[in-house]
């Protein structure tokens, strides 16, 4: 099937990373600014069947090492399509590029990150002719209500730029039309497994009013792809009791979690990053971050470049949630969750949001509440937490109230250095879960080391 492809093919390539210094080339990722994938239904005398085209140099034309901008349009038609899958068409992207050896393919629509291997070059992979007939192949043995496809490739940056707008305008219309309907209207959930090879115990869990993870998938697309691949990535879950309506935790997503996670998940909480927290692959579009020191939750989106409010970037805050773990505090989530009236919900919600990029606040002003888009700082008002305690007072952010509430007294006999105070604490000891209140931590001694880390080269702080 693949035997002009100069490296293997198959799903045993999914989830290989690849690092900066084993690279030849990448497209996309976070040094370009435009990049994108996008799948178009049209008629069928509109698809040269089997057309590969290429806009641009090719990967054999690029410098070794550069970043260097990417689009991929695919275009298909047959008799049972529709406009209304072509979400679930794109996505699948991801999953077939990652089976060429030698390639890397991360996120999705207008975040893509895709990098070809040194080893994979030099055995010949070296034109995007190699990735589109396999695309070809494997689009429509999977999918057979594929009757005609063509794919184009474009790299000049200009019609990059050109086609990224418009790729953008079809995204926002998409989710546009899968709002209106909450989770309380229907009795089945959808799970996502494709980045489970990235993260094996990741799940997907996909609600009319909890986009997946990566923003690319909404409950509507959950439906149209486990109808037409009923033996795919993206399958029914029913959701069963509702045991906690404020968290969103439902018997069957927690049924559904600890079965494809092999047990390492068994309750999940859709709408809190406290207690059971949804996991997250590496996909997400952004972190929702909790900040103990003003009691309130931070939000950066792949795309911000600087540093957030704790110091720290996106990527580092990436690993830290990321791999399918349920990390408590560190929330990744689609930027269409926070369009959601269930966004964070147990939490406080947009009450307990107290930072996020300039560009995500202007994105999502017609979502955040009125009284309080004037209380929620961005890097343009605060550049470190004394700044931003300060701007929270000011501004009479609603948890400066919690700040006033009565703190646990600290006994006669206890010495030490404060060095962390919150509100709850939870950690797991010999089987049993425990959960400290009003916690209040003390040392007998702080020790302040200067880091004086080595310069990065370009792009090294993403890997």
């Amino acid at each position: 099937m693949f035997e002009d492809i100069p490296v293997e093919v198959g799903v045993v390539h999914e989830g290989e990373r690849i690092r900066r210094k084993d690279m030849h080339v990448e497209f996309g990722g976070p040094d370009v600014k435009e990049k994108f994938e996008l799948v178009r239904v049209q008629p069928p005398e509109k698809i040269d069947d089997g057309k590969i085209q290429i806009l641009g140099p090719d990967i054999s034309e690029l410098k070794e090492g550069g970043s260097y901008p990417l689009g991929i349009l695919i275009e298909v038609s047959g008799l049972k399509l529709e406009e209304a899958i072509e979400g679930v068409l794109e996505r699948r992207i991801h999953e077939f590029s990652n089976y060429l050896q030698g390639v890397m393919h991360l996120n999705q629509r207008y975040d893509i990150w895709i990098r070809i291997s040194k080893k994979s070059f030099a055995k010949g992979l070296n034109s995007f002719t190699f990735i589109g007939k396999v695309l070809l192949i494997l689009y429509k043995n999977e999918l057979p209500i594929i009757e005609k496809m063509q794919i184009t490739f474009i790299t000049d940056a200009t019609k990059v730029e050109e086609l990224y707008l418009e790729a953008r305008k079809i995204y926002d219309a998409r989710d546009a039309r899968a709002r209106g309907l909450t989770d309380e209207d229907v009795n089945t959930f959808y799970g996502c497994a494709l980045c489970q090879s990235f993260a094996p115990s990741h799940i997907c869990i996909i609600t009319p009013q909890r986009y997946a993870n990566c923003g690319a998938i909404s409950w509507f697309d959950g439906k149209a792809a486990a109808s037409i691949d009923p033996k795919g990535p993206i399958f029914p879950i029913e959701k069963g009791e509702c045991l906690d309506g404020v968290r969103g935790e439902f018997t069957g997503v927690n049924e559904s979690a600890m079965k494809r996670s092999l047990g390492d998940v068994s309750q999940v909480y859709l709408y809190s990053a406290f207690g059971h927290p949804h996991t997250s692959c590496g996909c997400f579009e952004g972190i929702a971050f909790y900040i103990p020191e003003v009691e309130g939750f931070g939000i950066v989106h792949r795309r911000f470049q600087g540093l957030t409010v704790n110091g720290l970037p996106f990527s580092t805050m990436a690993d830290s949630t990321a791999g399918g773990r349920q990390v408590e505090g560190f929330h990744g989530i689609s930027l269409e969750y926070m369009r959601s009236s269930r966004f964070l919900q147990a939490d406080g919600g947009y009450r307990a949001v107290v930072w996020m990029p300039y560009e995500i606040k202007e994105q999502m002003k017609e979502f955040i509440p009125t009284d309080l888009f004037d209380k929620i700082a961005t890097e343009k008002d605060v550049s470190s937490l004394d700044t931003l305690k300060n701007f929270l007072l000011e501004k009479k952010h609603p948890v400066v109230e919690r700040w006033k509430e009565e703190k646990v007294p600290v006994p006669a006999t206890e010495t030490g250095i404060q060095v962390f105070t919150t509100r709850e604490v939870p950690f797991t000891q010999g089987g049993i879960r425990i959960i400290l209140k009003n916690a209040r931590i003390t040392a007998e001694k702080v020790i302040l080391q200067p880091l004086r880390p080595q310069k990065p080269g370009k792009g090294e702080r993403h890997d």
